[in-house]
């Protein structure tokens, strides 16, 4: 009897940090002891790992056990390790070839009876296995398509703790591992914009809405947030959730970090390893500032906003949301990432979204619609829409009011509404000229432009900027509006074909952004 190490790891939000787990069995009074600051779920695992090892016809050594997490210092969470716990003691035990079990990652919860299930974060815990120099990874039966899309790695997938010791102890394999590089990921290059595979929506279906969609497609072609304002029934939801068939496919890096947000939340679609769509989330408008931005009184979890990354996070009947939780949008809105402080230590998750506002013209929805006479006072009404703060507001590049319309619009207007494949392909060539005029530059999309550079830059002449020097003389307009409209300008110059924009989209940036005044 002897020690006997081997590895795995541990997620402080998507990061995964290197874990040693290291076994000794030696002589003392019989018992099992788990160290290295460690959770409720861990101290469990002795009884999991001694149930899945008897179970599965190994037995349990007569000893004193003593299993180390090192580093020490290093919070550990979760049930990931108990396959790493059982093998190590295996190691030690002499039951596997102590040398075979030095270098791979075990990752994987243990059942009673030797199973071996899921687990959440296996992307970032394969990344991070990468960059310790590991080259075989072990993982759950069903974590292996989501661990295969890291280059350069050999995952091994088992269902059960048995036929993982027989293929240790076996010289060669009996077996082909699973191998990296997923066809999925792969192909993500060539995948073509337009609507999702698993939904059956399309841009056409939102009748009577040309402005609506005209401001959907602006939106998507520059990375803008959007606030809607308008009686029920006239298609805001509707446009929300086509938003996203509007986007382009997620790039490689995009589509992993995205993953790897959704794996570590335990949100990943079943058969979907790699997410390579922008998300699309709708909270729920109960729901907590820890749901929306994360956190947990456990291990920190991701929120909305980090499960809408490289995507959309759409609020519907915005002004019924906490005023807390309205207000909490601010910080990520701005910096693209969002950081969580817990006695425990401080998370930070990446929080890059498209924000999409919903909301009623007052609490019964009918203030301002011909024939419907609206029963709320003003005093409800004012305190309605006061919900939305004017900083939060003043983060919005485009406001679009939406009306109903009549039956004779909607019979004209299903003649020329384009679907979301049309649509989509201006988008991406207006994003591509985008790019190209942005390149050399920490950007991508007009809405990320700092404002320094639009002002240097990316300066436009004096005419081209008169409608926002009148807007500044009349108090209609802020700094922070002024680049807000600059940035819309642009995108409508893309959509357009222009080189850069001149006062015609000048005055039609600055009609969106005053749209629902």
């Amino acid at each position: 009897m002897a020690v006997a190490r081997t590895r795995c790891v541990t997620l402080i939000g998507v990061t995964a940090h290197t874990v040693e787990v290291e076994a000794d069995v030696g002589h003392g009074l019989a018992g099992t002891h788990l160290i290295g600051l460690l959770d409720t779920a861990i101290n469990e695992a002795r009884d999991r790992v001694r149930s899945a090892l008897l179970n599965s016809r190994f037995g349990w050594p007569d000893a004193r056990i003593t299993v180390s997490l090192f580093p020490a210092s290093l919070p550990k969470r979760g049930s990931i390790f108990d396959l790493a716990i059982a093998i190590a003691v295996l190691g030690a035990a002499g039951a596997v070839p102590a040398q075979r079990i030095a270098q791979p990652f075990f990752l994987g919860e243990l059942g009673l009876d030797g199973t071996v299930r899921p687990v959440r974060g296996v992307l970032p815990a394969a990344l991070a296995a990468v960059g310790a120099g590991a080259h075989t990874l072990v993982v759950p039966s069903l974590n292996a398509a989501e661990a295969a899309l890291v280059p350069e790695l050999t995952v091994v997938p088992v269902a059960n703790l048995s036929e993982l010791v027989e293929w240790l102890r076996e010289d060669e394999l009996h077996r082909l591992p699973i191998t990296a590089e997923a066809a999925c990921l792969d192909g993500l290059e060539g995948a073509s914009p337009g609507v999702d595979d698993d939904r059956d929506i399309d841009l056409r279906d939102v009748a009577g809405q040309a402005t609506g969609r005209k401001a959907l497609e602006v939106c998507a072609a520059g990375g803008h947030n959007l606030w809607m304002l308008g009686p029920p029934g006239t298609g805001k939801t509707m446009l929300a959730e086509r938003l996203p068939t509007l986007l382009p496919p997620l790039r490689r890096e995009q589509a992993l970090e995205v993953t790897a947000i959704h794996s570590v939340a335990g949100t990943l679609p079943p058969g979907r390893p790699l997410l390579v769509r922008p998300p699309f989330m709708a909270p729920h408008h109960t729901a907590t500032v820890a749901a929306v931005v994360g956190g947990g009184s456990g291990q920190v979890r991701p929120g909305a906003v980090s499960l809408a990354h490289q995507g959309v996070l759409f609020l519907d009947e915005a002004p019924e949301f906490s005023t807390s939780v309205l207000d909490s949008l601010r910080q990520p809105l701005e910096s693209g990432k969002v950081t969580v402080a817990r006695a425990a230590g401080t998370v930070t998750f990446p929080a890059r979204f498209m924000l999409v506002l919903a909301a009623n013209p007052c609490p019964c929805g009918e203030a301002g619609t011909p024939g419907h006479p609206c029963r709320c006072t003003p005093t409800a009404r004012r305190r309605y829409l006061a919900r939305l703060s004017g900083p939060l507001l003043d983060r919005i590049d485009v406001k679009v009011r939406v009306t109903r319309a009549t039956r004779a619009e909607l019979m004209a207007d299903r003649q020329v509404a384009e679907s979301s494949t049309v649509v989509a392909e201006r988008v991406l060539a207006a994003r591509e000229r985008a790019v190209k005029r942005l390149a050399g530059t920490p950007w991508r999309n007009n809405a990320d432009v700092g404002s320094a550079a639009l002002h240097t830059d990316f300066r436009l002449p004096t005419g081209a900027l008169a409608p926002l020097h009148r807007g500044l003389d009349l108090g209609t307009l802020s700094a922070r509006g002024v680049d807000r409209v600059l940035r819309v300008a642009w995108t409508i110059s893309d959509l357009a074909g222009k080189d850069r924009p001149g006062e015609p989209e000048t005055s039609a940036a600055l009609a969106m952004w005053l749209g629902v005044n």
